[in-house]
């Protein structure tokens, strides 16, 4: 992201100028996590938070708390985009579904939180201030009294916003973890049965009501409508095999907004990421993304 000095006065001293840039690169990666948990898009979260630093250097004199006051800037700003965000996605052609963010790849670039892709999904479902309260406070653990100062508003008024938002979220979180190594075999297994389209396999690693979503965004080829139910996949699964439609290349294992998933190409040389959310042993939820627009900042994974 560019840094640059645009609009400074000239006769600022060089000092103020080196600290107020050093402020912002502190606070850069935790203010990218908040946007892009705002919004559910790696691009836009970049581009609000350079939109924040073209803001942040043009303040006049010094800020107390620089870490808050980025926090005020970027929330406000992804609150604005928002409500074209929703609009877009009204009209959005099949599931939509978060940018991956792959936590092996940019582990320098985030700090880890327990947002998964299915808890991200729940976030869709409240209004722009419920999701602000919630990262903010619950999240991010930020007080009420500067939350309140963000969002415009009284702090009940916040602590009831944002406790309607950890209820909705609650009912998503999931309730088991897995352990790494058990993650990696089943992703690896479930990659080879579905590529091979063997259902013997998969009916030992889906759940019964295992829902799949894909996310090409009309751009590409994925499934218009979500997939629900262990039969309607097994025979999907078989078909694609059986049409010779379905033939893709590994990449890696990774963690996919904390599930566990994979990378991988297919025979058109298409980009895809698939995250897996796993209860109790068996694969409850499948989330593939294959919409180019969402994959740029993975394609030099071509490469490894």
């Amino acid at each position: 992201m560019t840094t640059g000095n645009p609009g400074r006065r000239s006769n600022e001293p060089a000092s103020a100028r080196g600290q107020r840039l050093d402020d912002f690169e502190t606070e850069r990666k935790r203010l990218v996590r908040l946007a892009y948990r705002m919004l559910g898009s790696i691009a836009d979260a970049e581009d609000v938070v350079q939109d924040a630093w073209l803001r942040w250097s043009r303040v006049e004199g010094g800020i107390d708390q620089p870490a808050a006051y980025l926090t005020r800037i970027v929330t406000r700003l992804c609150l604005d985009r928002l409500k074209s965000a929703r609009a877009q996605r009204e009209t959005y052609i099949g599931p939509w579904l978060p940018d991956p963010l792959i936590e092996a790849v940019e582990a320098e670039e985030t700090i880890a939180d327990d947002l998964t892709v299915t808890l991200m999904l729940a976030m869709e479902r409240l209004s722009p201030l419920e999701r602000a309260a919630f990262l903010l406070h619950v999240v991010f653990d930020v007080t009420l009294t500067e939350v309140a100062a963000t969002l415009g508003r009284e702090p009940p008024a916040v602590r009831q916003l944002a406790a309607r938002a950890r209820k909705h979220i609650q009912a998503a979180r999931p309730r088991y973890n897995v352990e790494a190594a058990e993650a990696e075999r089943i992703s690896r297994a479930f990659f080879a049965a579905s590529r091979e389209g063997d259902t013997r396999v998969l009916s030992t690693l889906l759940a019964s009501e295992v829902e799949i979503h894909a996310d090409g965004g009309g751009k590409v080829l994925a499934f218009r409508n979500v997939v629900r139910g262990m039969d309607r996949a097994l025979r999907l699964f078989a078909g694609l095999r059986r049409k010779g439609r379905f033939s893709p290349i590994l990449l890696r294992t990774a963690t996919i907004d904390g599930l566990p998933g994979y990378v991988s190409i297919d025979r058109g040389g298409l980009l895809q990421t698939t995250a897996l959310e796993i209860i109790e042993g068996r694969i409850a939820k499948i989330y593939i993304v294959r919409n180019p627009d969402k994959l740029a900042h993975l394609q030099t994974m071509r490469e490894e």
